[in-house]
């Protein structure tokens, strides 16, 4: 019987582990035996001051997360955190060097990310890139091989200068982008800078906002996308338009 395929499951900003995992349940379910989903925390614990008033938790996908309780399945947590230009990603050195670790015990087949945590996930599909950030290997080596697939959910480039020299003018790991219409958190334009970065990119767009489409139409398409990656998958949306290529 063969292995599952085994994803690491990225959650957004302001989410948690647990809040990402009870956000899919539906899809977590329609996975089946064959794709086993892997939720972890991100190591930034967010307190009042780090919100943005703009934002509620509700619009970022977290209105479970409450900074004052004790249960840790409420904290809410992040992958970094911003200046308010956006340039800056204070805390992501630590990230990447929690998810190091994690993929040095373990194998994944493919990452998968909402906001910014897809954000997360598309640099740490590009860390897989020899030598492109020297503290995430261990021993002058990556600490895990090539992902066969990304899923970027609302996503965008991180900001900052580990971005940047990671990603250099692109990165290879075939990588689907799904993004809201209506999405006022991570608009569209905003996205286009990760896209732009994407050699081997899908595109897939949905009538909401920000939050991973789970309808039973996205449900099967994730299912065959993340059992196939690299198979002709129809649209879970017929309007859209661009399917995998790679860049010219």
């Amino acid at each position: 019987m063969a292995a599952p395929t085994k994803v690491l499951m990225l959650h957004g900003h302001s989410q948690n582990a647990s809040i990402f995992s009870k956000r899919l349940g539906a899809l977590r379910k329609s996975m089946g035996k064959g794709i086993e989903m892997v939720f972890v925390d991100g190591p930034i614990v967010l307190l009042p001051v780090d919100l943005d008033a703009a934002s509620s938790l509700a619009a970022l996908g977290a209105s479970e997360a409450n900074t004052t309780s004790s249960d840790p399945s409420a904290t809410p947590r992040a992958w970094w955190k911003s200046n308010p230009e956006r340039t800056v990603a204070h805390g992501l050195e630590d990230s990447i060097l929690l998810l190091r670790d994690i993929l040095q015990r373990d194998r994944y087949d493919g990452v998968f990310g909402f906001s910014q945590g897809a954000a997360m996930a598309a640099l740490l599909a590009a860390l897989s890139r020899p030598h492109s950030y020297p503290p995430f290997l261990i021993d002058g080596e990556a600490p895990h091989p090539p992902f066969k697939f990304c899923v970027a959910v609302s996503g965008f480039k991180a900001p900052g200068s580990i971005s940047a020299e990671t990603f250099g003018t692109s990165y290879s790991t075939p990588t689907l982008h799904v993004l809201g219409r209506n999405d006022v958190i991570v608009i569209k334009e905003r996205s286009k800078g990760l896209l732009d970065l994407s050699q081997n990119k899908r595109l897939e767009e949905h009538d909401g906002g920000h939050f991973v489409p789970s309808k039973a139409n996205w449900r099967e398409f994730f299912r065959n996308y993340l059992a196939d990656p690299l198979g002709v998958i129809p649209s879970p949306e017929p309007r859209t338009v661009l399917q995998p290529t790679p860049d010219d």
